[in-house]
């Protein structure tokens, strides 16, 4: 298949990246004569997470990449040899070097082809979607956090689990909400902004006895004499100590030559880490300086970032600090440059700095995005609806976990002016649901019926994958990331409150309902 040349096919998900019971079923499918009897299974999850009435489906990509790159390969069909019996047909391991998705069709999420084949896909397209989608249902509730206004970065890529959930994550909480990540690869790969600094080691190994090799730096707009920088940060902070009643000598001496040393490398973009040895005694006034005499060559500045103490309190005084040293030095523009947070920031903590009257501009957060440390699951499962062309379904002793049986269609009833009333999951041969017509729908956990009259109407399943081949082309990050914010703001803020939120309802129609009772009365055989 021409997917095979897709670099990023076979680094989603490779065939094998499943549990042993899909092989076990593939090959009691093939010893029963079933292994090319269509089947339809459906992914699905059965709550929300972290408590909400939302959730953001997303991985949509990987799973169209995996399955155009679907193949089974001598090592993979070698290997599966070595763990099921040893007396296995030999044919059935031919067969299974045959395999791929040419006979396979996805909307997103339902799966049909032949049943061994779409049995296999059962894991990997759980692993592709079940994270993605966490990652970005829990980036979006930061964002709503946030508001729109504060810069958010993701930075977990160290606290991670493993490299693959690195890329994930930076990858779907871009999606989710974020604008940028400081994972490298995510950039190269998959195009998410990219944003970074310098760590305290930068600034801990210098210990101010260094000379640069070049301390000089031309003015940034004309073409006058180059100046010596670390010269004119040292005439700075004389001025700036004066200003703020500190001595020259209490400004760490290391400290000020690495923001020398990142100025020079960075004269366009220098940003201070301020936290290292003290904010207000060290990191600022060498701030100062750096940035002081970067503005007499006319060169600004981008910001500071804070990684300790309190941080609201912080950037409030700090932008004080920017306010006065402005108006002193005639330096305008230095007022308003950005201040940025980073320290293990969860949703409370998030509140505080995006709180009205906060001077924090760009908030970093690593471990809380990429853990999902109120959820670290979304338990999505993949089951199988309809086999021959006849409806299935799992009864269980749990009632919750109870599946709807056949294959079906999705709409989204919309009021006027586009509110949304509510989704209708139908029998995929019943007529769809129109605008202006009374439809009877059965609310989820309701015990009578009831009738909506939706102004408009959406279909929310979208063929993606036929025959292996792509329906319409993929959309790119960027796209899937503002389809999935617009997709936010169609919500009501009562869908939207993160604590106790008002259930999103989900109906069935009646001859959905009427098939679920007749199953469930009489068995699904």
């Amino acid at each position: 298949m021409a997917a095979e040349q897709d670099p990023e096919a076979r680094a989603a998900a490779r065939p094998l990246l499943t549990d042993l019971y899909q092989a076990t079923m593939a090959l009691g499918y093939w010893r029963a004569g079933r292994a090319r009897e269509q089947a339809e299974f459906e992914l699905f999850f059965r709550g929300c997470p972290f408590g909400g009435a939302f959730a953001l489906a997303a991985g949509l990509r990987d799973c169209v990449r995996f399955l155009r790159a679907f193949r089974l390969r001598d090592a993979d069909v070698q290997f599966l040899a070595s763990v099921l019996p040893p007396d296995t047909d030999p044919a059935f391991f031919e067969h299974l070097r045959a395999l791929d998705c040419s006979d396979v069709t996805v909307p997103l999420l339902q799966v049909s082809g032949p049943l061994l084949v779409v049995q296999l896909l059962e894991t990997p397209l759980l692993c592709l979607v079940s994270y993605a989608s966490l990652i970005a249902t829990n980036a979006a509730r930061l964002r709503l956090i946030a508001g729109p206004e504060k810069r958010l970065l993701e930075m977990g890529l160290r606290r991670a689990q493993g490299p693959d959930g690195g890329l994930t994550a930076s990858t779907y909480s871009y999606l989710g909400g974020f604008d940028g990540s400081s994972n490298v690869l995510a950039g190269q790969l998959r195009g998410v902004p990219l944003a970074g600094t310098l760590a305290h080691s930068f600034v801990t190994s210098f210990s101010g006895t260094e000379v640069p090799p070049d301390p000089m730096l031309a003015p940034a707009a004309s073409p006058g004499p180059r100046v010596d920088l670390t010269t004119r940060v040292e005439a700075w902070l004389d001025r700036v100590c004066a200003h703020l009643g500190l001595g020259v000598q209490e400004p760490h001496r290391g400290e000020r030559a690495a923001f020398v040393a990142y100025a020079l490398a960075f004269p366009q973009a220098f940003q201070g880490l301020l936290d290292t040895y003290s904010v207000q005694r060290s990191g600022l006034p060498n701030f100062l300086a750096v940035a002081l005499a970067l503005g007499e060559l006319g060169y600004r500045a981008v910001g500071i970032r804070l990684d300790s103490g309190d941080l609201l309190q912080q950037a409030q005084e700090i932008r004080g600090v920017f306010r006065t040293v402005s108006a002193r030095f005639q330096m305008p523009w230095l007022e308003s440059i950005s201040i940025a947070v980073s320290n293990n920031i969860d949703e409370k903590e998030l509140a505080r700095l995006a709180q009205e009257g906060s001077e924090v501009n760009v908030i970093g957060i690593g471990t809380n995005v990429v853990t999902c440390p109120r959820q670290p699951s979304l338990g999505c499962v993949y089951k199988l609806v309809s086999v021959g062309g006849q409806p299935r379904m799992k009864l269980t002793e749990d009632p919750e976990k109870q599946t709807l049986p056949g294959s079906k269609a999705a709409f989204r009833l919309l009021g006027p002016e586009g509110s949304l009333l509510l989704d209708v999951l139908q029998l995929a041969e019943e007529p769809p649901p129109q605008a202006g017509q009374e439809l009877r729908v059965w609310p989820h956990g309701a015990r009578e019926a009831c009738t909506v009259r939706p102004a408009g109407v959406e279909p929310l399943l979208r063929l993606w994958v036929q025959q292996g081949q792509l329906c319409e082309p993929l959309p790119s990050l960027a796209e899937s990331r503002a389809f999935a914010q617009l997709s936010l703001s169609r919500l009501s803020p009562e869908h939207k409150r993160l604590e106790r939120p008002a259930l999103y309802q989900v109906a069935l129609s009646d001859k959905l309902r009427a098939l679920v009772d007749r199953l469930g009365a009489g068995g699904s055989s």
